[in-house]
C-alpha cells in the first residue's frame, strides 16, 4: 500500500509541470497574433525604422550571454575547484540566459510619437498571469530551498550564493523588464500600435521564460538532492517527504526544460520582411 501511494505521489506531483508545459503551449497563440498584426499591416516609415534598430539591439546584447557565460565558468574554477567540471554547462547556460534577460531590459525607447493623453496597456494583454506568478513562485521556491538546504548544512557556502544571486538577479531584470513596458505609453499612430503590442508581447515572455528557467532548473536540482539525502525508503507516512522531494525535483527540471523549448520559439524573428525581434 504504501508503494501504491508513493507512486500516486510521485505521478501528483509531475501535474504542475504539464500544467506549467501546456500554459507555454497556449502562449504561442499570441506570438501566432502578434506576428500576423505585423505581417498584414503597412507599416509607417518609424514603425519599419523601430522593427530594425530593436532587432539589432537585440543580437548585439544576446550575444553578450557567451561572454557572460565565460565569466561564470572561471567563477566555477574559482569557487568549486575540481567539482567545476560539472558546472560549465550550467554556468554557459546561465550566461546566455541573462543576455536574454539583459537585451530585453536595455531595448531602447520607441522613437514614434506616443498618444495623448497617454493610455497603457494591461498586464494581462502582454502576457498571461499564470506564466508570470509562476515565474515568481519557481523563484520564491529555489530561493527558500537553497537556504534551507543551506542552514543545514547540504549546501556551501559559496554554492549557496551562486544560487541565491543569480536566482534574485534573474527575478529583478524580468521585473524591470515587465515595468518597462507595462508603463510605455501606446504610440499615437495607428500602424504603429501591432509594431508596438508585439515588441510587448516578446519582451514579456521573454523575461518570463528566461527567470523561470534560471529558477526552475537549479529547483528541481535542490529538491533532487534533498530527497537523496532523506533516503527514498517509503516505510511509513514520514517515508513519503524523500518520495515528495524527489518528485518535486523531476517535475521542476521537467518543467524547467519545457519552458527552454518555449522560449527558443520566442527568439526566432518575425516573417514577412518585418523581421525584427530576432
Amino acid at each position: 500500500m504504501g508503494r501504491l501511494i508513493a507512486f500516486v505521489l510521485f505521478i501528483a506531483l509531475l501535474v504542475p509541470a504539464a500544467a506549467l508545459a501546456r500554459a507555454w503551449s497556449l502562449a504561442a497563440g499570441r506570438r501566432a497574433v502578434a506576428a500576423a498584426a505585423v505581417g498584414f499591416v503597412e507599416l509607417s516609415p518609424a514603425g519599419s525604422a523601430e522593427l530594425s534598430r530593436q532587432a539589432v539591439h537585440g543580437r548585439r546584447v544576446r550575444q553578450l550571454g557567451w561572454l557572460l557565460g565565460v565569466a561564470g565558468i572561471v567563477a566555477s574554477v574559482v569557487l568549486f575547484a575540481e567539482a567545476s567540471v560539472f558546472l560549465w554547462l550550467p554556468a554557459l547556460a546561465a550566461g546566455l540566459l541573462a543576455g536574454v534577460l539583459l537585451a530585453e531590459v536595455t531595448r531602447p525607447r520607441p522613437r514614434w510619437a506616443v498618444a495623448r493623453p497617454a493610455r497603457r496597456p494591461a498586464r494581462g494583454e502582454q502576457v498571461s498571469l499564470v506564466l508570470l506568478w509562476s515565474m515568481r513562485a519557481a523563484v520564491a521556491g529555489e530561493l527558500v530551498t537553497a537556504v534551507l538546504l543551506g542552514s543545514s548544512g547540504h549546501l556551501s557556502d559559496a554554492a549557496l550564493t551562486a544560487l541565491v544571486v543569480t536566482a534574485a538577479l534573474g527575478w529583478l531584470l524580468a521585473e524591470l523588464a515587465l515595468a518597462r513596458v507595462l508603463f510605455r505609453p501606446l504610440p499615437a499612430e495607428g500602424a504603429d500600435l501591432p509594431v508596438d503590442e508585439a515588441q510587448r508581447t516578446w519582451t514579456a515572455h521573454l523575461v518570463v521564460a528566461g527567470a523561470s528557467v534560471l529558477a526552475l532548473v537549479p529547483l528541481g536540482v535542490l529538491l533532487l538532492v534533498a530527497g537523496v539525502d532523506l533516503g527514498d525508503e517509503v516505510r511509513d507516512g514520514a517515508g513519503l517527504l524523500p518520495v515528495a522531494l524527489v518528485a518535486g525535483g523531476f517535475g521542476a527540471l521537467a518543467a524547467g526544460l519545457a519552458v527552454a523549448g518555449y522560449l527558443l520559439t520566442w527568439l526566432r524573428p518575425l516573417r514577412q520582411g518585418a523581421a525584427a525581434l530576432a
